[in-house]
């Protein structure tokens, strides 16, 4: 199972689509794939189409409370995008309770909590566009992460912010977190300033910077908003769209992991 951390350190990026874009390619795949919604906002959840007409009661905070499997099992629901082969656990506004300063030992509750999960290939945690317990404890639980941005110059600077906790994370309760690079989002083909940024980012990060980018489309906002995945979704930009989140997903899968 291949656990890959989604984040930004700088919030209006992206980030969630870029997640959800991931679970549209592994579904359409075949690859079995639980996302952990831990933006308090609740966007992935929304988007997902999750239905909790059942009325378990459960979700990433009540997981975040106490790590048990059966509070494990309860905060987990299907996704509506698809019969099978997709899962979510919920979001919750309740979940920025956690999200203040603690110890490192505060970090591995949501890592202990993952070994309880079912049968997935892939798991996908969107985490909060801030730096705080819930992003670090995400990121604990991760072998890879990737940082989502776009190229503007302050989501530049919010990269190094992530690559270095990322790094920080590593060098603490995480040793076997690695990076799998930067998604560079919503890119405009004749932009200059864009064009600038895209280069100030190469020279930086090189070969951590992954190709091919997400171009700035309106086929995923709508699909999205339509509560589908972008794989479903008609027409040309939409296909476009896919073919790059298929990439990203080979890029994902095809890292090796620190066992």
């Amino acid at each position: 199972m291949l656990v890959l951390g989604v984040c930004s350190l700088k919030g209006g990026v992206g980030k969630t689509s870029v997640t959800l874009g991931l679970a549209s390619a592994a579904l359409a795949r075949g690859v079995r794939t639980l996302v952990i919604d831990l933006d308090p906002q609740g966007d992935a959840t929304m988007a997902l189409a999750v239905d909790d007409a059942g009325g378990t009661g459960a979700d990433v905070a009540s997981v975040l409370a106490d790590p048990r499997a059966s509070v494990v099992e309860r905060a987990i629901a299907p996704s509506g995008w698809a019969d099978d082969g997709l899962d979510v656990m919920r979001g919750s506004a309740r979940s920025a309770a956690h999200d203040g300063p603690g110890s490192d030992a505060d970090l591995d509750g949501l890592a202990f909590a993952l070994s309880f999960v079912g049968d997935y290939e892939l798991v996908l945690l969107d985490c909060p566009p801030s730096l705080g317990n819930l992003t670090r404890a995400g990121l604990t639980a991760c072998d890879r992460a990737v940082v989502v941005t776009e190229p503007g110059l302050f989501s530049v600077m919010a990269v190094g912010r992530a690559m270095r906790t990322i790094d920080e994370l590593r060098r603490g309760p995480a040793p076997a977190l690695q990076p799998l690079g930067v998604v560079v989002n919503r890119v405009r083909g004749r932009s200059t300033e864009q064009a600038f940024r895209l280069e100030e980012l190469r020279s930086l990060y090189g070969p951590l910077i992954l190709t091919p980018f997400v171009p700035e489309r309106a086929a995923l906002q709508q699909a999205q908003g339509a509560a589908r995945g972008v794989h479903t979704w008609p027409g040309e930009p939409a296909a476009a769209l896919a073919d790059v989140f298929d990439d990203l997903l080979d890029r994902a899968l095809r890292a090796p992991r620190t066992t």
